[in-house]
Formats: C-alpha cells, structure tokens, sequence
C-alpha cells in the first residue's frame, strides 16, 4: 500500500480522513510544518501515522527540541504513542492498552522532522506483551526500546500496602490558589532557566517550592500543560524528563531553580551543558483517566553527579498524592555546543 494512501492516526487513536491540517501536511508520507511551530500541542506533536502493520510514522517539531536535538521526554513520549497505536490496531486482540513497562536506549542524537518507528512483536501473552521498537530517521538508527504492554483496568492480584511515601513529603498545595498563583508554599514560574535554549520547557507551566528547592541534588514541582491540555498516559514519558536539572544548582553560585533567583533576575547566564539521556526506564503504576488530569507533582533526585555522568531517579503523583509511575534515567552533562555540532554524515552520535 502506498503511504499517501495511508490514514492519518491522531493521538486518541481516531481516524481523520483529512490529511492536512493547521500544522502539518502531508506530502508523500512526510508532515512538512507549513505554520508556526510554536502553536503545536502535545497531541499534535506526538501523533503517529499507521504505515503498515508493524510501522509508523511521526513528526519531530523544533519547538519540542533541547537546542538542535528533540527532547527526550518527547521522543519517550511519541514511542509510548507508537505502541498504543500498535496494541489498538494491529494487536488489539491483545487487549493490553496500557503500557506498564519501558525501556529506551539513545543511540544517537535525533533531529526535528520525519521519524520512522517499526515495531517487532517479541512476546504476546495473556497477562502482558512485549514489543520492540527502533527509531530510525533518515536510515540512521537512534533510539531503540522494549515497551511492556497489559491492562490496568483489568489487573487482578494479591495487593498489599507498602507505607511508601516521599521523605520529606510535598508541601501542602490548594490547587484553587496555585492557579491563582496565591497557594502559600508553590509559586508559578514564568519562564524555566535557559529556556531560549531548552525550548521544550516552555510547553509547560511550572510551580516550584516558594522558600527554594531541597538540596541541590533534588528538586520538587508541581506541572501542567501551558494550553490546558490535560496529562495522560501516553504524556507520562514527557513527564518524567521535564524537571530542573540537578546539576544547574551545583554549576552556579544560587540555584537557578529556586523561586528567588527566578524572581530576582539573579542568575540569567547562558546554558553551559546539554544532558542528553543515555538510557531511560519508565515503570507506570495508574491508569490516569482518559480524560486526563490537569496536575502532576515529581520529585527528582540524583544520586551521584561523576565524571560527566549522573542517575536520576523521577517520582511522579497525581493530585490526590497517589504513584503514578516511576522512573530512571542515566545521563550525561556535555558543553552544549555537542547538542548543535555539525552532523557527519552517516553519524550522530551523541
């Protein structure tokens, strides 16, 4: 079947025989942005487009970079969408909707335009399926993950309380007065440190602790969605890389992430490092509504910042203070000028 015959698949899964829209285009497969991309949402920016069975098509737009480079909470974000659309199409006899499990390796740095995914059924089971699915754009392979499908509606099994709980745990926040910016402990930010840089964060609104962060190595926030689309499932990989980078309030001499320095205009130094991930697992505890939820509160830490390299360990709740997934990543601090090199041919590697 030939790819201008394919139809478009939105982010919920529905067709939509037009293929052109405000956004994008499409012109032999390829989505060609023919407006501002500063006006993309989320669902826009992560939808996929069935190709065949076991392949899909997306669109990077700039306006979800880091630098030259897509975010990669975006990049997790699409590859969550590329397998809900395969477990609602192809293996939707499957009956597993929701991805439970994650695991991604970034092989090389990706770039704003086309994106190819093909999937391989590895393991399709009654209680959980598992896929791989590589990312390729222009021939080069970029990134390449496992995603572990089930159905958390359905789940049934011994349950137990586990007493876990965040240590020291969130501040206390009345979400009708953080919207009105008035909530005595969470102030909105109006803008992330290095944003002209990190264009990605400006697709959300931040809420940071009013007396500053913990310590440097750990940071809290509350977030949502600049254009009051609503978080969901298939956004938790963006969730869970959208946070103040740990190693920014060891690099100045006040942390770009308290409210006080951002209020201050104290510190509005250029961004010295890209942190491009190198590996990221995602464990997803809830269902959120389909609907979506305006709120989500995370919690980063890192471990250990050595030699360039660092863990972080990514706590997500939901406005009732329930776990809504958990993650890991492993990453590197590099001079940004990495992030913008010029790209041999043949090579991008981070």
């Amino acid at each position: 079947m030939q790819q201008a015959e394919q139809t478009w698949m939105d982010v919920t899964g529905n067709e939509d025989s037009d293929t052109t829209s405000n956004y994008c285009t499409k012109d032999l497969g390829i989505f060609a942005m023919v407006s501002s991309e500063d006006l993309t949402t989320f669902a826009q920016a992560t939808a996929v487009k069935v190709l065949s069975s076991h392949e899909y098509e997306a669109y990077f737009p700039s306006d979800w970079c880091i630098g030259a480079v897509p975010h990669g909470g975006f990049v997790t974000a699409v590859f969550l969408q590329a397998a809900s659309t395969h477990f609602n199409t192809t293996l939707s006899s499957q009956n597993q909707p929701h991805t439970i499990a994650l695991h991604l390796d970034f092989l090389k740095r990706t770039e704003s335009g086309p994106a190819k995914f093909t999937v391989r059924d590895t393991k399709l089971g009654r209680q959980t399926s598992v896929i791989h699915i590589s990312l390729t754009q222009a021939g080069r392979e970029e990134v390449v993950g496992y995603l572990t499908n089930s159905n958390l509606r359905t789940e049934a099994g011994v349950t137990f309380k586990s007493n876990y709980a965040l240590k020291p745990p969130p501040l206390p926040v009345d979400f009708s007065l953080i919207k009105q910016a008035k909530d005595e402990n969470w102030a909105p930010i109006p803008e992330m440190p290095f944003a002209s840089f990190r264009a990605a964060t400006r697709k959300t609104q931040f809420f940071f602790p009013r007396q500053g962060q913990r310590p440097g190595n750990s940071a809290d926030e509350w977030i949502r969605l600049q254009n009051s689309e609503k978080w969901t499932n298939a956004s938790i990989g963006y969730v869970c890389d959208m946070w103040p980078m740990p190693v920014e309030a060891f690099l100045h001499e006040q942390n770009p992430y308290d409210v006080s320095t951002i209020e201050g205009g104290k510190d509005n130094k250029p961004a010295r490092f890209w942190y491009p991930t190198l590996l990221l697992n995602l464990d997803v505890k809830k269902a959120l509504p389909e609907e979506g939820v305006e709120w989500l509160f995370v919690r980063v830490e890192a471990k250990q910042i050595k030699n360039g390299r660092m863990d972080l360990e990514v706590v997500i709740l939901d406005e009732g203070g329930e776990l809504v997934a958990l993650s890991h990543h492993v990453a590197f601090a590099l001079d940004v000028s990495r992030n913008t090199a010029k790209r041999k041919a043949g090579s991008s590697k981070i």
